[in-house]
């Protein structure tokens, strides 16, 4: 069963006024080394999650409509939602990058394609949530499921294993981007069921010896 995956992120010294710079620098990581270089949506989110959002901007082109890429930069889309810098706010925003995906189901004719994914990063005010940062990071990422990364469903044959390590490989480079690039004191990638990605990925692989 596919399991949300997530990267929480903690910074020395943290402050309030911090949350801005922390939330533009791993937009730019996600840029760097994930190829996702824009910002598609932003959110603000008072007080908890039951909350509706008192801030929302699209910024994904529609129709004929095109994208306004200057808007969509993450300094400029992080300080229009953060405007607004509360302790008990949170501040969402998407972003895409490209994942390979099996186009039909499994077997040696499965076709893959390339196919934008949604991306979440979420700055936490200390007191949005009860203090939920001290357990989701004051900064995190909502990477989807761990569907592109695993591919239980598909056999992999050759193409099929190269395109799984190519989705992994990306995981990896974002990862070790913010960590060799940002002031991070800790980070922790974890899923919502508590298992590890790295030993499913090991127990997918030796289903196959």
């Amino acid at each position: 069963m596919a399991d949300q995956l997530y990267l929480s992120l903690w910074f020395p010294n943290f402050r309030l006024a911090g949350l801005p710079a922390a939330t533009v620098g791993v937009l730019r990581q996600l840029a760097s080394a994930g190829s996702a270089s824009v910002v598609t949506a932003a959110a603000v989110y008072p007080i908890s999650w039951n909350e509706a959002p008192i801030y929302q901007r699209i910024y994904e082109s529609t129709g004929d409509e095109e994208l306004d890429s200057e808007a969509a930069q993450p300094e400029r889309a992080v300080a229009e939602a953060m405007e607004m810098l509360h302790e008990d706010y949170a501040y969402e925003f998407e972003v895409k990058w490209d994942l390979w995906v099996p186009e039909t189901g499994g077997g040696l004719d499965t076709l893959w394609r390339q196919e934008p994914r949604a991306l979440r990063v979420t700055g936490f005010g200390p007191e949005f949530d009860e203090g939920s940062y001290e357990q989701n990071g004051h900064v995190r990422i909502d990477f989807g499921t761990d569907a592109p990364f695993l591919q239980e469903d598909v056999t992999l044959e050759p193409e099929a294993a190269t395109h799984v390590q190519q989705n992994v490989q990306k995981l990896i480079d974002v990862t070790q981007a913010i960590q060799n690039n940002l002031a991070v004191s800790s980070r922790l990638l974890w899923s919502e069921s508590g298992e590890s990605l790295a030993e499913k990925l090991i127990a997918r692989l030796q289903r196959l010896n």
